[in-house]
């Protein structure tokens, strides 16, 4: 009987992963969801992807150490809004901590009741389907019930720096 190699342990530094992962280009999202008393959170994301399209499936990762997890772990539905590259402002806001983040923010109610910022290139209301733990982030899965786009560029986040396309 042969054995099945055992994969060999990650001895790789966080800050040189960290600097790895940021050779990938990202697009910027600004995650949304209520909470019980309907009061609406939000965070920056560049971890986001789909994940299916029958049915259609995405994903957002959500570190632990956040205060928005637990709204993403109750909320039956949750919002996810991709930047246009002139909204480095939101991404910058929507990054901070240690206050309401929403605070001066124009919004409105998506038709499952999950915050929507206008005027972005995408917006996309899920709902949550699943949440796994992995490492020290949740990964939220929602069910794409309702989207809308309109045409511009992405903000673009590579090698820590927003980027432009071109």
């Amino acid at each position: 009987m042969t054995s099945q190699p055992q994969p060999a342990m990650s001895k790789i530094e966080k800050q040189q992963f960290r600097r790895i992962c940021g050779k990938f280009a990202s697009g910027i999202t600004v995650a949304t969801v209520r909470d019980a008393a309907g009061a609406a959170h939000g965070m920056t994301a560049n971890s986001f992807t789909s994940v299916s399209l029958a049915p259609p499936l995405v994903l957002v990762c959500v570190d632990h150490r956040t205060r928005v997890l637990e709204h993403f772990r109750a909320s039956e539905y949750f919002g996810v809004n991709i930047l246009g590259a002139g909204q480095r402002h939101l991404s910058d806001k929507f990054a901070g901590s240690g206050y309401d983040r929403f605070e001066g923010v124009e919004w409105y109610a998506g038709q499952t009741g999950a915050p929507l910022l206008p005027e972005v290139l995408a917006t996309i209301e899920c709902a949550r389907v699943n949440v796994v733990t992995a490492g020290d982030h949740d990964i939220v899965i929602g069910e794409v019930l309702h989207a809308d786009c309109q045409d511009g560029d992405p903000l673009v986040f590579y090698c820590s720096q927003y980027r432009s396309l071109g």
